[in-house]
C-alpha cells in the first residue's frame, strides 16, 4: 500500500484535520474533522477520494466539529475510545460551552487500547494515552512509522490538562510510557502545530521529565 498524508488547518482554534489515503485504491480515513465539512467534503469530491471512516483523537469540540456533516454526506462510521463516550456527549465535558455551541456525538464504533482497526488498506494500532481527556487515543501505523498523536504529544510541547477529564499526572506518564517506547524515527501528526519524531520529542520536549 502506498500511504499518502494530507492535512487541512480548520476551526477557531487551527486544529489539524489529517487525511490517510491509500493512493492504490483512493479510499481515505479522515481523522478529527474540525470544522468546514463542506469544504472537507469538496476537497475529498476533487481529489476523487473515497472515505471509508472517520477516526476521534477524543472528543473536544474543535476536533468533531464537522463529524456530523461528513457522516451524513457519505454514511461512513465514526470511531471513538469507549473511555470518550461521555465527553463527545456533554457539552460542558466536550467544552463546546465555550463557543457557544453544545454539541452532543455519538460514535458508531468504540475501541479500546490495543485494538487494531483494519481500514482502508491499512492497520492502526489504538494507543491509549489518557491525560489531555480521560479517552484520548492516538493512532499508530507500524508499518509506515506514523503516530497521529492527537492532543497527546505536541512538537515541543504536550497536550493542556485544565479542560474536564483532563490530569497533568496522566499526561505526561502516557506520554513516557506510551508513546516513548516507540522507534526514535516514528513521525509524529499532531492535532495542532507542525510535525515532529519521537526521537525528537524524547530530547528537547521540556514538558517530558
Amino acid at each position: 500500500m502506498n500511504l499518502a498524508i494530507r492535512m487541512m488547518v480548520l476551526g477557531p482554534v487551527q486544529t489539524n484535520c489529517f487525511f490517510l489515503i491509500n493512493e492504490d485504491t483512493k479510499e481515505v480515513l479522515v481523522i478529527d474533522p474540525a470544522d468546514h465539512a463542506q469544504k472537507i467534503i469538496e476537497w475529498m469530491k476533487s481529489e476523487n477520494l473515497k472515505p471509508v471512516a472517520i477516526l476521534l483523537t477524543h472528543g473536544h469540540f474543535d476536533h468533531i466539529m464537522g463529524v456530523e456533516g461528513i457522516r451524513k454526506e457519505y454514511g461512513i462510521p465514526v470511531y471513538a475510545s469507549r473511555d470518550e463516550v461521555d465527553v463527545l456527549a456533554k457539552p460542558q465535558l466536550n467544552v463546546s460551552t465555550m463557543m457557544g455551541a453544545y454539541l452532543s456525538m455519538k460514535a458508531d464504533e468504540l475501541f479500546a487500547d490495543g485494538d487494531v482497526l483494519e481500514l482502508a488498506g491499512m492497520k492502526l494500532k489504538v494507543i491509549s494515552t489518557p491525560g489531555h481527556t480521560i479517552g484520548s487515543v492516538c493512532f499508530y501505523i507500524e508499518e509506515e512509522k506514523v503516530l497521529i498523536s492527537g492532543d497527546t504529544l505536541f512538537e515541543a510541547s504536550v497536550g493542556r490538562t485544565d479542560f474536564p477529564t483532563g490530569s497533568s499526572r496522566q499526561l505526561i506518564e502516557s506520554i513516557k510510557t506510551r508513546l516513548f517506547i516507540l522507534p526514535d524515527d516514528t513521525s509524529v501528526f499532531p492535532g495542532h502545530g507542525g510535525t515532529t519524531s519521537i526521537g525528537y520529542e524524547k530530547l528537547h520536549n521540556p514538558f517530558v521529565y
